[in-house]
């Protein structure tokens, strides 16, 4: 199981500071009691499991049983490196802030495809650009597969929302709306799982799109153009197909251009061609499924 990675990572922290933590399984059909319990020895640990609810509630459950004064949120899919905490402490001791989030990182040992992934998902040529990443489009957003809050902040805002997708976003917004402060720690870094199949990629960024465009009609100080740039990128590539149909191959040179830094770049980065050429299938695949979910929901209201 996931849970059994991040468990022996957090049991592996160089931090001498005393913390507990919290498992909580949100109603799994295969219960991981049995890990937790495997790592009870080294870790202060507490386990809970309640009927299904959703990410966003069920964090709020854990915050609601912890004794701590801060807590951090962590996806049961990450690796958490050895200087995680203490990287954390640091920073909130130079700039106290009630709220931070965190970059992510592809494990070494991951596919190719999940290498290819991570690099659509942090590209500077693609939106994934945005993340692990300050005064890109706005201020940092910190997300929950990394995301630490106060206890004051979290019992002043109630926590998450019900949203199923676009929770940690929403609450971010919400702090500040209430003048919590936020911040991109990026030393405190996790090893993330990504997505192994295009399909479940696909889902994941057509989820992200859709929740965007929600975000901005709830929070409309927050929309931006940049988010409306996947959706205009997959109507001018099929625009530039019809051209190409009649002869008219400029756009389409366009596009394949941009494909073709997209490949460079990636083989450059990870020095692999494989790597490379997924690179450019995720990094289309990323578009397309970001850019439908945003018009979905767009003229769903």
């Amino acid at each position: 199981m996931e849970i059994d990675g991040v468990l022996e990572s957090l049991a592996n922290q160089c931090f001498s500071d005393k913390f507990e933590v919290l498992i909580i399984e949100d109603g799994s059909s295969e219960k991981c009691e049995h890990i937790v319990k495997k790592h009870s020895s080294k870790l202060e640990l507490k386990y809970f499991f309640k009927e299904s609810s959703g990410a966003g509630l069920s964090r709020n459950y854990g915050m609601q049983q912890a004794i701590g004064n801060y807590f951090i949120i962590l996806d049961s899919d990450v690796i958490v490196p050895k200087n995680y905490l203490k990287e954390v402490k640091n920073a909130l001791e130079i700039k106290y802030t009630d709220a931070f989030g965190g970059p992510d990182a592809v494990d070494k040992n991951s596919t190719f495809l999940q290498k290819a992934i991570n690099y659509s998902m942090t590209s500077v040529l693609t939106t994934g650009g945005i993340r692990g990443k300050n005064n890109v489009i706005g201020k940092f957003q910190p997300r929950s597969f990394n995301f630490g809050l106060s206890k004051k902040a979290f019992q002043k805002t109630k926590g998450f929302s019900n949203m199923k997708y676009g929770e940690d976003i929403e609450l971010t917004f919400r702090l500040w709306e209430q003048n919590f402060k936020s911040q991109l720690i990026e030393k405190a870094f996790v090893y993330h799982k990504r997505k192994n199949t295009i399909t479940k990629f696909y889902k994941q960024t057509y989820n992200f799109g859709f929740a965007r465009n929600i975000l901005n009609s709830k929070f409309p100080k927050s929309s931006k153009l940049a988010y409306l740039l996947p959706s205009l990128f997959i109507i001018g590539f099929d625009v530039s197909i019809v051209f190409a149909i009649f002869g008219y191959y400029y756009f389409i040179s366009v596009y394949i251009l941009y494909f073709a830094l997209v490949f460079i770049d990636s083989l450059v980065k990870n020095t692999n061609i494989f790597i490379a050429f997924f690179s450019v299938i995720t990094t289309y695949v990323q578009f397309l499924g970001y850019g439908l979910g945003f018009l979905k929901s767009k003229f769903s209201f």
